[in-house]
């Protein structure tokens, strides 16, 4: 057992579902203290959250994660207890091996070894840890940034620990991700009989050139670094149960993941101007679940290819690929944000595992990242 499992597996026998964290962030916070970090617990509501501090310089290098997991579904259907990690077969089992208590040990550790080869480093390391990035995100890192912000001070680089490995660590690191807006269509009609359309107005019927001719559109061509904007329908309802009633209003659940070559603002227009032209009566809710970033080539995404280079032998991919992380809140400061984690083929999954040998090398590279942006 490393030090990077046995902290794993401390982490992971902790039942923290969102939004509970079990004790998960006071074991980190005694880790860090005892590496001459200044701790500082930030609740939010029912969400614990902390931010750590080493140093008053810059640059400030931050490790920012969570220690939230998803729930397991029935356990008798996982072939080891989710809260009680093993190694089987050199994997370690359990929930959260990927999603992200895997991560959260290997920086923990990384930093331990950086600061014990190099007491007197440059700039400042930080963590900045919640316990509501599975759930709905509203009282975690978005509150600490708040709060950040709120004194100027200012993360310059930003690793999230989130798994943005492939076949091998390292393989894929994530600079960037789609924005996310979803929107809740309401379009009303009039109930009636369906013997008598001729007395009601269809919602059903009315809304189905709309919705084809957003499905059909070209929103933009994407970039280098993003694909191009995908429209996706998640749920349609309507209708009383009953066959011979026409509804009287559709509900239509979708939502955007954009690029960088438009905005959340010009994607409502263009929504609301297909509608309009369809001359539906309806009302439209939208949510903006997260802006679209990208860290371009600088010294954060150079300091982690070189590490992985360095660590691995393998070059690694720069993608925008998959879903939200909560970088969408640290990258509008100004950040540098990169993901860099574990393979995330089993995330969220019955029977969560990764290679335990990963998270040592995930910790190496870690550490090798903090020495090429502050080894003094």
């Amino acid at each position: 057992m490393t030090p990077t499992l046995e902290l794993a597996f401390d982490l992971m026998a902790r039942r923290s579902v969102t939004p509970e964290d079990d004790g998960c962030q006071e074991l980190m916070m005694q880790r860090l203290k005892a590496a001459g970090f200044d701790c500082e617990p930030l609740r939010f509501e029912e969400v614990d959250n902390f931010w750590a501090r080493r140093g008053q310089d810059g640059p400030l290098v931050c490790f920012a994660g969570h220690t939230d997991v998803v729930p397991t579904g029935p356990e008798a259907n996982w072939q080891h207890s989710p809260f009680e990690p093993q190694i089987d077969n050199g994997m370690l089992c359990g929930r959260g091996a990927a999603d992200m208590k895997g991560s959260l040990a290997a920086m923990v550790v990384a930093v331990e070894n950086f600061v014990a080869k190099h007491p007197g480093h440059k700039g400042s390391i930080a963590f900045l840890i919640t316990s509501d990035e599975e759930g709905p995100a509203k009282h975690g890192t978005v509150k600490v940034v708040e709060t950040l912000e709120a004194r100027n001070e200012k993360i310059d680089m930003c690793i999230v620990g989130e798994p943005s490995s492939t076949n091998k660590v390292g393989d894929v690191v994530k600079n960037g991700r789609r924005g996310s807006l979803g929107g809740v269509l309401r379009v009303h009609g009039i109930q009636g009989h369906v013997a008598y359309p001729h007395l009601a107005r269809n919602p059903v019927h009315q809304a189905a050139p709309a919705l084809a001719d957003l499905a059909n559109e070209h929103w933009d061509e994407g970039n280098a670094f993003f694909p191009a904007t995908s429209f996706q329908i998640s749920n349609i309802h309507s209708g009383t149960g009953a066959t011979n009633v026409i509804p009287g209003e559709l509900e239509v659940v979708f939502n955007f993941r954009f690029s960088t070559e438009v905005t959340a603002d010009e994607l409502k227009q263009r929504t609301h101007a297909i509608l309009d032209k369809h001359g539906l009566q309806y009302d439209l809710d939208w949510t903006v679940n997260g802006l679209p970033f990208l860290t371009d080539h600088g010294p954060l995404v150079d300091a982690a290819q070189q590490a992985i280079k360095e660590v691995c032998g393998y070059d690694t991919e720069l993608s925008t690929a998959g879903g939200t992380s909560d970088g969408r809140f640290i990258a509008p400061t100004g950040a540098q944000v990169l993901e860099l984690g574990p393979c995330n083929d089993t995330i969220h999954k019955v029977n969560e595992r990764v290679k335990a040998e990963d998270l040592d090398t995930l910790t190496a590279m870690y550490e090798r990242i903090l020495e090429l942006l502050l080894a003094s």
